[in-house]
């Protein structure tokens, strides 16, 4: 009984995963109470992650990131990177490879969302498409973490169920005769094949923008009434083009210059998301969503570019089920979907995970809400990076202490992450209040609350029945085979569910073949750790796929296009490297 109600758990959670209907937070912490509640586990079992050092040490540095940012220390490091000098394919190393670096030692995902905006800044400004460039972006800063025991809050996951067991946690740079051999030929990978992989989705002769769908109505009574779209001054908008006019439920397309609008008149514009913005304050037209504008200060409110992920409350709900403008005090104008802009009334548009929102909102709507979780990504339209401030040295000098301590042996991860933490705040690089904004509280829930789906594994049989399983079919095969079969496992849970679940459902599994086959269990450990990193085929399996996914103007298939061989190559060397240390 105890192992059918596991499996049955286990299943809803991935079910609803997959299908984005809960976050990730929640439907890992009910699993786990759910399967204590029913007895199948203890509250020590189920809930003994909360005490594990793992969360508290992924908590302790999304503050250190988070100071770092603020201080803008990294500013003079894109100015260098983001420069006019070689090939594309020379741009995107000096992107890639201090991206990559920065993401061994601070999380990657206030890397990623330290650099979308400017890196897209910098394309559209030169031509470029965005699309070259933010998914190897996400990828680089993906392996970069596979490298140290900080890189990544998987590592982190790892080195707490080794502590688990009553071994040692993962030392700082003991992932790195896996994880540093798979960065280095996995960045190489990435520079060689994504400018020639990757697709363009700008259009050839147009200005590269991310572009949105926008309908504006003709006011009643107001300077364009009775005037033609020539007069209108609508014929010839730079980056902008009038798609439609729809009056009395007829469509007219193409509009020609002498087409005469009258109020009540639906206007439809496609174009470059800068230049849309500034329809909005065109005379004569109104936004048709204005039962949603009608209480936003147009006066005190700028744009925002904010990207859904597929733990937000918004996922699979409209923006009318949500309550939108009263939960957030702000307007959704246009919605960028799969590469393209969605034409339809956005009140009654189901929000899926990737989707860019068009939002009018005041000044602080992004500091409000970016470590809320309803969004991966909030950019202000127009706005440049922050520069650095007086404080950055004292950031930078933070981040050698977190790097140094561990590496010479001083103190251990997790206790200089608290005093790097501590740091960040005694010193005034941030406020109590910024540090506890800076820490996402999803994803320390998350791993906290996913020791408990492991003990259940362990618990009831499940995991060694997978293994035995897996023993009996790829043994033959040798040991290379094996580890083959035991790495796909993971980087397919990882795409399926979270980086942090893979893990803990993969390590009981790893460590029952270890016991079989003679392999050395912590070897087995660390390249699951870094296999379960390696999410390259879909936009949602890591948060920064899912980051770059509205900006880049993705469909959810140009990920499989340099995912699919970067995956594979990471397989092979991460199999391989096991084979040769055993």
């Amino acid at each position: 009984m105890d192992v059918a109600i596991t499996l049955g758990v286990l299943a809803l959670v991935v079910v609803g995963l997959v299908t984005n209907r809960v976050s990730p937070a929640s439907a890992i912490l009910g699993a786990s109470a759910i399967l204590f509640v029913l007895g199948v586990i203890s509250s020590d079992q189920a809930f003994g992650g909360f005490a594990n050092s793992a969360p508290l040490t992924v908590a302790c540095l999304y503050v250190v990131a988070g100071g770092v940012a603020r201080t803008g220390a990294i500013t003079p490091l894109l100015d260098r990177v983001l420069s006019d000098r070689g090939s594309p394919r020379a741009a995107m190393a000096r992107l890639l490879v201090p991206a990559g670096f920065g993401s061994a030692f601070l999380a990657n995902t206030p890397i990623v969302a330290t650099l979308v905006t400017p890196v897209v800044s910098w394309a559209e400004a030169r031509g470029r498409a965005p699309s070259k460039l933010l998914i190897p972006l996400s990828y680089a800063t993906i392996l970069g973490g596979t490298v140290t025991a900080i890189g990544t809050s998987t590592n982190l996951v790892m080195s707490g169920q080794l502590e688990a067991i009553g071994e040692e946690p993962l030392g700082m740079f003991e992932l790195a005769k896996l994880g540093l051999p798979a960065a280095l030929i996995g960045v190489v990978l990435i520079i060689a094949l994504g400018p020639t992989l990757l697709p363009d989705r700008s259009s050839p002769g147009e200005d590269i923008g991310r572009s949105y769908v926008v309908s504006m109505t003709v006011e009643p009574d107001g300077p364009l009434d009775r005037t033609s779209v020539a007069d209108a001054g609508l014929r010839h908008l730079q980056g902008v083009f009038l798609v439609e006019v729809e009056r009395d439920g007829i469509i007219t397309a193409p509009v020609a210059p002498n087409f005469e609008l009258r109020s009540g008149d639906r206007l439809t514009f496609a174009g470059r998301v800068d230049l849309v913005v500034d329809l909005q304050a065109m005379r004569g037209l109104q936004s048709t969503e204005i039962g949603h504008l009608k209480a936003v200060d147009h006066g005190n409110h700028t744009f925002f570019e904010a990207v859904v992920g597929g733990g937000s409350p918004l996922s699979g709900r409209t923006l009318k089920q949500s309550d939108f403008r009263s939960r957030y005090q702000a307007a959704v104008v246009a919605i960028h979907r799969s590469g393209q802009p969605l034409e339809a009334k956005l009140g009654q548009v189901r929000i899926r995970p990737g989707d860019t929102l068009l939002v009018l909102a005041g000044p602080e709507f992004r500091l409000q809400w970016r470590h809320q979780g309803d969004f991966l990504l909030i950019s202000r339209l127009g706005g440049a990076p922050p520069s650095a401030t007086k404080r950055a040295p004292l950031a930078l000098a933070v981040l050698v202490l977190l790097v140094g301590l561990p590496l010479f042996g001083l103190l251990g991860v997790f206790k200089t992450a608290l005093v790097a933490a501590g740091a960040m705040v005694a010193t005034g690089i941030l406020s109590p209040r910024e540090a506890r904004d800076s820490i996402d509280i999803n994803v320390v829930l998350t791993i906290a609350a996913a020791f408990g789906l492991g003990q259940a594994l362990s618990e009831v049989g499940i995991a060694d029945s997978i293994a035995d399983g897996l023993v009996d079919g790829l043994g033959g095969l040798g040991t290379a085979g094996l580890v083959a079969g035991l790495l796909i496992a993971a980087v397919a849970l990882t795409e399926l569910v979270t980086n942090a679940a893979a893990v803990v459902l993969v390590f009981p599994i790893a460590n029952r073949i270890a016991a079989q086959s003679d392999l050395d269990p912590r070897l087995l450990a660390i390249a699951v750790a870094v296999a379960a990193s390696a999410s390259f085929l879909t936009p949602i399996g890591y948060q920064t796929n899912t980051m770059v996914y509205g900006p880049g103007g993705y469909r959810f298939t140009d990920y499989l296009r340099l995912g699919l061989p970067l995956s594979a190559a990471t397989l092979a060397i991460l199999t391989t490297l096991v084979t040769i240390y055993a």
